[in-house]
């Protein structure tokens, strides 16, 4: 009779144990799927990167009818910030993930018909609106949701830099899939373009459908659930610009965004006489950064839950500023290999960077049912200088040609940087303060 109850109760701890594992590992699957879902969205917007003569020859147009499709894109995705931060918080994020892999796919396959110019200009606003309004908050937040309280470094490092690598792999398949198709069957661009396109639209398809019949962890689950209550926008806006930190937040992500737009530059700063890189070497070098994403994103995610969030991306910000100091400097550093290793080491400082900033948002004393808000609240901020910086980079390197105008460029961004680590030590003391008072 005695041993019963220790049976018992070695039973429901076996049964608690096994519950947990299975937890983590609904959950660990639910971020993979998240992964694959952010990965494969976007490049499927942004095609342009690797075959923009083959859309102008596809689909009849200009250079600046191109233009001007991606700058109506980039105003919707900056309109589309706030309101969609507002909707993740009143449809499960689960749902508007769904939703916005299975329409950007099928808008993908109006794509692949080559329409005319005022169809195409349909199907990138309906693009922003699915990537941006229903997408973008809406994967953040499922990331918070199914992270533990310990694993928010690693889970946004994962997301990051998963991301990128799954980014980079299918650009090999789809290139590689482009060159057979014309190559060993002697198709035409067209033909060749349509099937990279399917390859894009149909993985967005089968992974809407799949995300929507995985099953939620039990945790994530009861928070869907939970009753929403009618709130007031502005009373939540005028709750959130009252939180300290989330401003703080805002100028992390303002700063750190404005290190990833700089390495876009890297390759004509390379290219200029006054250091010599031939253009295929200065594409190779920038192409291996790239490769640094999931290096930098998962790397930096786990330094963070194993050491201080905030310190890490503080000792990034400033070691950032520091290398693009450094390459300022590259006319006058000898021999390639030196330039190459600081052109890889920015690369995983700027994806750790990348990983880490949106794992602060849980230490942000944020209220629960305004996450969605904050997120596009920290976003309409953060990600502004896409509006602004390609100006500012287009304006000094025309006005001061050559290398000259690329280091006034680097140097602004090396600064802002800096600028963003103060930040992140502002936030950090901020922080011990609340808690030494707890």
């Amino acid at each position: 009779m005695s041993s019963q109850p220790v049976q018992s109760a070695s039973r429901l701890a076996s049964d608690a144990d096994t519950a947990v594992a299975q937890s983590a590992a609904q959950r660990y699957l639910q971020l993979a799927l998240l992964v694959l879902a952010a990965g494969a969205i976007y490049p499927i917007l942004y095609l342009r990167q690797v075959y923009q003569p083959t859309m102008l020859e596809v689909f009849h147009i200009t250079d600046s009818q191109l233009g001007y499709l991606y700058s109506a894109l980039g105003l919707i995705f900056l309109l589309s910030y706030l309101p969609s931060g507002w909707l993740a918080d009143r449809i499960a994020p689960r749902v508007l993930i769904c939703f916005s892999l299975i329409a950007t796919g099928a808008l993908g396959l109006l794509y692949s018909t080559a329409p005319p110019f005022v169809v195409l200009c349909m199907i990138f606003g309906g693009w922003g609106l699915t990537t941006g309004l229903t997408f973008w908050a809406a994967v953040i937040k499922r990331v918070t949701m199914i992270a533990g309280a310990h694993e928010q470094g690693r889970f946004f490092g994962f997301l990051d830099g998963g991301r990128g690598l799954i980014e980079a792999m299918l650009a090999t398949v789809a290139i590689t899939l482009f060159a057979w198709a014309t190559h060993a069957h002697s198709e035409s661009t067209a033909a060749a373009f349509r099937l990279v396109v399917y390859l894009y639209a149909f993985l967005c398809i089968g992974l809407g459908v799949l995300l929507g019949l995985v099953k939620d962890a039990p945790s994530v689950a009861n928070a869907s659930r939970a009753p929403r209550e009618h709130r007031n926008v502005l009373t939540d806006l005028k709750t959130l610009a009252a939180i300290p930190e989330l401003w703080l937040l805002s100028a992390i992500v303002f700063c750190g965004y404005q290190v990833f737009w700089a390495t876009y530059s890297f390759s004509a700063y390379l290219h200029q006489d006054g250091i010599g890189l031939s253009v295929v070497m200065a594409g190779t070098i920038t192409t291996l950064k790239l490769w640094m994403r999931p290096i930098g994103g998962i790397g930096g995610g786990f330094l963070g839950d194993r050491f201080s969030k905030v310190s890490v991306l503080v000792i990034a910000l400033f070691l950032a500023a520091l290398s693009l100091v450094g390459l300022i400097a590259a006319p006058g550093i000898p021999g390639h290999a030196p330039l190459v290793a600081l052109v890889l080491f920015i690369g995983v400082l700027t994806y750790a960077i990348r990983g880490l900033y949106w794992s602060l948002l849980d230490r942000c004393n944020v209220p629960a049912e305004t996450t969605g808000l904050a997120i596009g609240l920290v976003s309409v901020l953060g990600y502004s200088p896409d509006v602004f910086l390609p100006l500012i980079n287009g304006y000094l390197t025309q006005t001061y040609p050559g290398v000259f105008g690329y280091q006034l460029y680097f140097g602004y961004v090396a600064a802002v940087a800096a600028i963003g680590g103060f930040a992140g030590l502002a936030l950090r003391n901020m922080l011990n303060r609340k808690e030494s008072r707890q």
